[in-house]
């Protein structure tokens, strides 16, 4: 069977919207790789007692990487039977988790929120999960 006739014809936005968010994480580390130096944090300490700022970099990406699993199981769920719209809400999340982090590298922890729209993205793709799942299951 040829993967190319297994998956929905649209699946090929859903592979750009893993690539943006490939993207996205490695920005995320250049910038915490960039603040260690600029900070002098060694590692491996995570975090330092002298620098708000370094820490709020670091937090940014430490906290994309802890829900980056979760969203990976999500999102491909839901492109197996909704690619299209999987993707527009993989795009948002992705995009949210760029302003996240550009607000709270200002040194400003509650300027983190002005990438609170990526729960759009987020909620869209486990509710969409959450359809397939029960029509896998012949609820509806």
């Amino acid at each position: 069977m040829d993967i190319l006739t297994v998956l929905p014809s649209n699946f090929g936005y859903v592979i750009f919207t893993f690539l943006y968010s490939w993207i996205m994480l490695g920005y995320l580390a250049v910038k915490v790789g960039a603040a260690r130096k600029k900070y002098d944090v060694k590692y491996p300490t995570m975090y330092s007692d002298k620098e708000q700022v370094f820490n709020c970099i670091q937090r940014a990406h430490q906290n994309t990487l802890e829900v980056y699993p979760q969203w990976l199981v999500f999102q491909t769920i839901a492109a197996l039977v909704y690619p299209l719209s999987a993707s527009v809400l993989g795009a948002i999340w992705v995009t949210s988790r760029l302003s996240y982090a550009w607000g709270y590298y200002t040194g400003d922890p509650a300027k983190r929120m002005n990438g609170a729209y990526g729960y759009i993205g987020y909620f869209g793709v486990i509710f969409l999960s959450i359809s397939v799942a029960l029509q896998l299951l012949g609820v509806f």
